[in-house]
């Protein structure tokens, strides 16, 4: 495999850049899958049915904690693949390791949140608003969920075997992924959570 040395390591290969643009071709589909989640949500978050409002579940503080601890990852997250550029194996792991430990700390406080919208009588056959509501916000759970085992798999690899087009490649692929996710994240906490609470 011939490398070129002029680029950051997770694009020195041919495979690394294709797999770098099949990777935005994968985000291309999850933005569709996101949008039609949106779009499905802004259809039916009048119909409350018998059940409760937005206005009348939401609350401020853990979802301020949330976008915190997801925006904060997204800047480790950033660090580490700066270490990784940097050739810095100890600092990029430790980014990492912040990453994922934030991310986990989302992960629970949104499941915090699911128990407490099922306590107030939302759950997901109460509305056509809390099935949208729950859908949305379980779909990107579950991506954050997903990222935290692949995550914690490419640590073990560079743990392993050190920085080599491959791991680097592997790394970078999940920042864009992680990115992402702090993206729709924002978009989440914008357009269901703050609009939900006027």
């Amino acid at each position: 495999m011939k490398l070129d040395h002029s680029q950051p390591l997770e694009y020195s290969s041919e495979q690394g850049r294709l797999n770098i643009l099949g990777f935005w071709i994968f985000i291309g589909a999850e933005i569709m899958l996101f949008g039609t989640l949106f779009a499905s949500y802004f259809t039916l978050e009048g119909r409350h049915g018998s059940g409760p409002s937005g206005a009348e579940i939401f609350e401020l503080s853990p979802v301020l904690i949330e976008t915190i601890l997801l925006l904060t990852s997204s800047f480790t997250v950033g660090l580490a693949v700066h270490a990784m550029r940097l050739k810095n194996k100890k600092a990029m792991m430790t980014f990492f390791i912040i990453t994922l430990v934030l991310g986990a700390g989302f992960l629970s406080m949104e499941i915090y949140e699911f128990n407490h919208y099922i306590h107030e009588g939302a759950g997901i056959t109460v509305s056509a608003f809390t099935s949208a509501l729950l859908t949305t916000i379980g779909t990107h759970g579950l991506h954050v969920t997903l990222g935290l085992f692949w995550g914690l798999f490419i640590l073990i690899q560079v743990a392993k075997r050190g920085f080599t087009p491959e791991t680097a490649n592997k790394s970078f692929i999940f920042s864009l992924y992680w990115h992402f996710l702090d993206v729709v994240w924002i978009f989440i906490f914008s357009f269901i959570y703050l609009k939900g609470m006027m």
